[in-house]
């Protein structure tokens, strides 16, 4: 398993063990799906609980939302009304990134600029359908992902989307 985590903060964005997506080899789009389960229940597609972990007969909060998000203790954020507040993070974030990508890796950072302000653009033109979450940290300096609700197949599906080059990847 991969568990990837956000550069700046260190805080886990997202596994591998849901469907994920590389857009123009800058943006991870992870599809989710809603749940609702007991709270602190983690829930991973093909994790077994113990039986040992059966309840213990005692009332338990429930709580719901997307899988993604409850899983890896991401934080919804409320910092951005409007497109220009939202822009204005994202070109500070940017800033830091390629600073990052050229202390890493150089070759990448004009591909990296020209992919991202395509996706971008696109992604910016659905502003209002958007919804923010930071890390388990909630420190805004770090990634700030996005959540968008597709319709696929007649359902709508969550799909977080994740810059590639702010994650860090650990393998399990």
């Amino acid at each position: 398993m991969r568990i990837y985590k956000d550069i700046f903060t260190g805080d886990e964005m997202f596994s591998d063990t849901y469907k994920v997506k590389l857009v123009d080899e800058v943006l991870y789009e992870v599809y989710g799906k809603h749940v609702t389960r007991k709270q602190g229940d983690v829930q991973i597609e093909g994790f077994n609980p113990s039986a040992e972990e059966a309840g213990e007969g005692t009332d338990e909060a429930v709580e719901s939302g997307v899988d993604i998000v409850l899983n890896h203790r991401l934080a919804e954020t409320y910092a951005f009304s409007d497109k220009k507040s939202y822009t204005s993070y994202l070109k500070d974030y940017m800033k830091k990134l390629v600073q990052k990508l050229e202390e890493k890796d150089p070759e990448q950072v004009n591909v990296f600029k020209n992919n991202t302000n395509k996706v971008m653009k696109d992604i910016l033109g659905r502003f209002k359908d958007l919804q923010f979450f930071t890390g388990e940290s909630m420190d805004i300096d770090g990634m700030v992902a996005l959540l968008e609700y597709r319709d696929i197949d007649g359902e709508s599906v969550p799909v977080m989307m994740f810059f590639k080059h702010g994650l860090d990847e650990e393998k399990f």
